[in-house]
């Protein structure tokens, strides 16, 4: 049926709950999590979060359930998914693996949380933000997530910490930034040059292979987040080897490989689509539906130039040019997360029922952007579930 031929491919974050600056704090409705099992083999999460650990996603579907953890492996109702930009896979009884990980990889990223604990103990001790013994102790559990395949700094709630002195909150920005420069340094001299690379969200996009900060200005906090990766954990990749596990449910066969990771995926979108071309077959290819809500869009205000970015931008491309290049009629999908704890350039009001023109898109895309946006849920997470409620039946 066609029915059966639609592949959703949805992040997590400000799509299906609210984004709060503390991660412990997230939550995630019955509702959706009941919706997402109804969709065996068309539904999976590409997220850049991490399914375990104690910010994992794991735990807070635990919580959206009166008989926990229990209930959610018994019933196999974790989220189907690639975690962590596409290194680590989960099905829905939570049973977990990283493919192409290796495990030099895995003890240099073990280490990670405890050194950035030491290095911002230090730093925010020490002028010019020369924070308390007792504010430090309270910040750092917060901002440090000791994820498994990619430690992160999320630097959100120094936004309120230094909300009388912003140049602070831009201090830190620099701070973290730097910080991940040197654990890259760190592995280039362990011999783990080629293993890991730093996103950050949301950027402005990528120059030299570096994505770009996107610096704080006028209430927007820019760059939160600052992901130590795995190198070929972008979610470009992830979009490939969710059509190859697809394509394995359908027809018993792995077209790009049973092997085939996010690690061994082509570098580059045009690359990808060539690989996608050549491997997968026509017939089974079904219409992809991507969801996001981190896509940015900041004209430079000398050149006029655009610098495009977002975490969801490469994956949400990625499906617009499969669609076009399978005539799927593949869908992109945007969810305004801007009601959520962190500042983000939110849709502008509009009229109720109205198509959605693109000043009202501002700092999210722009007339001469590549990707082009199908739907729009204006009234973030909640609408968005109530849609995936319905649509799953």
């Amino acid at each position: 049926s066609q029915k059966s031929r639609v592949l959703m491919i949805q992040d997590l974050d400000g799509v299906c709950m609210g984004l709060v600056r503390d991660p412990h704090q997230r939550a995630l409705s019955r509702r959706y999590v009941d919706a997402v099992k109804r969709l065996p083999h068309r539904f999976f999460v590409l997220t850049n979060g991490e399914h375990v650990g104690s910010r994992g996603v794991n735990g807070i579907v635990a919580g959206a359930l009166p008989g926990g953890a229990d209930q959610a492996k018994e019933e196999g109702l974790y989220l189907p998914s690639l975690a962590a930009g596409g290194v680590q896979w989960q099905d829905c009884y939570g049973q977990v693996s990283h493919p192409g990980v290796s495990a030099n990889e895995m003890e240099f990223l073990a280490a990670v949380p405890k050194q950035l604990h030491q290095r911002l103990a230090e730093i925010l001790a020490a002028p010019p933000f020369n924070l308390s013994t007792s504010v430090i102790a309270a910040t750092l559990p917060v901002i440090i997530l000791d994820n498994a395949v990619s430690p992160t700094l999320n630097i959100g709630s120094l936004h309120d910490t230094f909300a009388q002195q912003p140049e602070l909150y831009s201090a830190a920005q620099q701070v973290a930034a730097t910080s991940m420069q040197d654990l890259l340094q760190q592995a280039s001299d362990q011999h783990l040059g080629n293993s890991f690379f730093v996103h950050l969200a949301p950027n402005l996009g990528s120059q030299h292979g570096q994505e770009r900060l996107k610096p704080a200005q006028d209430g927007d906090m820019g760059t939160t987040d600052f992901q130590f990766m795995l190198r070929g954990a972008i979610k470009e990749a992830g979009v490939l080897v969710l059509l190859n596990q697809y394509y394995h449910e359908q027809t018993g066969q792995y077209p790009l490989g049973e092997q085939f990771s996010a690690r061994s995926a082509p570098a580059t979108m045009d690359e990808m689509l060539a690989l996608a071309k050549q491997s997968l077959d026509p017939a089974i290819m079904p219409a992809i539906v991507g969801i996001g809500d981190t896509v940015t869009s900041a004209q430079n205000s000398n050149t006029g130039d655009y610098q495009r970015g977002g975490s969801d931008r490469g994956f949400l491309t990625l499906v617009q040019r499969l669609g076009e290049a399978f005539a799927s009629d593949n869908a992109t999908v945007f969810v305004d997360s801007s009601a959520g704890e962190l500042n983000r350039p939110g849709v502008q009001a509009h009229p109720s029922g109205q198509a959605i023109g693109i000043a009202a898109m501002r700092g999210i895309t722009d007339a001469e952007d590549p990707l082009q946006l199908n739907l729009v849920f204006t009234g973030g997470h909640q609408q968005y579930i109530a849609f995936f409620d319905l649509l799953a039946g």
